[in-house]
């Protein structure tokens, strides 16, 4: 990458659209749609799972994995087959991302992610469940955390979208999505731009390290991106997907953030990158210190994505979670 590109351009989106799990459809998962109230979201999971634990201990609990802005369920294929023995998991497309259409009223702000997560659950009765989210989808999942902790088990989230006063310089152009018309400027300037280039400027912002990414999986996130260029709505949803991220920074009262991260009751495991350039490293001292009894792993050579760079460490930190939150029931039944 040039020294001398403008930095307006470096951030296409904050998450590559596909991770380096197999394609939609591909060997190893199984994606389906799902008709709800207002909306269809496509639904991706590991296949070939046995139905129990594989530890003699009883059925798996289930998860759902909620990605980020401009990101996929591809963004979990590294990290759910590393689980599947633990959880019966399942990531999301949110409306108008992946394979999800665009929701029939045409909003996309976080508290409309989140209440696309809650009609999901609530129409399929699979709650509470193990939430993970990254970015935006953390931003989602702890609102669902807070307003409907019945639904939610355990809470991972991994670099929350969470408002920052002081946010870093090299997340900066990514607001700047939100503003009216600059998706299309930037659509405009980059037209000469290949998939194969657009998907290595959005990993060299994403990933702490860009050479962790496989040729496969470069190869998978090029055709994805590619695919997604030719949507009629894909500049469309990225700015008011921008927009509404940016206007959840500004919420006041009992809507605000991380008022809602202070009501939060399930057992937390926080995920922090040192290289983030997105979401800042220094967040994660205050978002230990808001989630009550929050656990806390932070990968110093991570970027946006752990879950992606670091599945096996990320894997580990969740196994642990699950762990202390049986022990935790147990100590309880006992007192009862």
């Amino acid at each position: 990458m040039s020294s001398t590109e403008s930095p307006d351009t470096r951030a296409a989106l904050p998450v590559p659209p596909a991770g380096p799990g197999p394609r939609a459809g591909g060997a190893g998962e199984t994606v389906r749609s799902v008709n709800l109230p207002g909306l269809t979201v496509t639904v991706r999971s590991p296949d070939g799972t046995a139905p129990g634990r594989g530890d003699g201990s009883g059925p798996r609990e289930p998860a759902l994995f909620v990605h980020g802005l401009g990101g996929s369920s591809q963004n979990w294929s590294g990290l759910m087959p590393l689980l599947a023995d633990r959880v019966d998991g399942e990531a999301l497309d949110l409306p108008g991302f992946g394979y999800s259409p665009p929701p029939d009223d045409g909003v996309y702000s976080v508290s409309a992610q989140a209440r696309a997560v809650i009609r999901y659950l609530d129409t399929t009765g699979r709650g509470p469940v193990h939430l993970v989210g990254n970015s935006m989808g953390g931003a989602a999942a702890t609102r669902v955390a807070a307003v409907r902790p019945d639904l939610v088990r355990t809470l991972t989230l991994i670099s929350p979208a969470l408002p920052e006063l002081r946010p870093q310089l090299s997340a900066v152009p990514t607001a700047l999505l939100a503003v009216p018309g600059i998706a299309r400027l930037f659509s405009r300037l980059t037209r000469d731009w290949t998939p194969e280039r657009r998907t290595r400027e959005v990993l060299s912002l994403c990933y702490g390290d860009p050479g962790r990414v496989t040729p496969e999986g470069l190869t998978s996130a090029v055709d994805e991106y590619a695919r997604r260029l030719e949507l009629p709505y894909f500049w469309e949803v990225m700015e008011r997907s921008a927009r509404g991220l940016v206007d959840a920074y500004t919420l006041g009262g009992q809507h605000n953030l991380w008022r809602q991260a202070e009501r939060v009751l399930a057992p937390t495991l926080l995920v922090y990158g040192g290289r983030d350039r997105l979401v800042g490293y220094r967040m994660a001292r205050r978002a230990a210190a808001t989630f009550r009894g929050a656990r806390l792993l932070t990968l110093p050579e991570a970027g946006h994505v752990a879950m992606m760079e670091y599945p096996e460490a990320v894997a580990r930190a969740f196994r642990e979670l699950l762990d202390s939150d049986v022990t935790e029931k147990t100590a309880d039944a006992g007192r009862s």
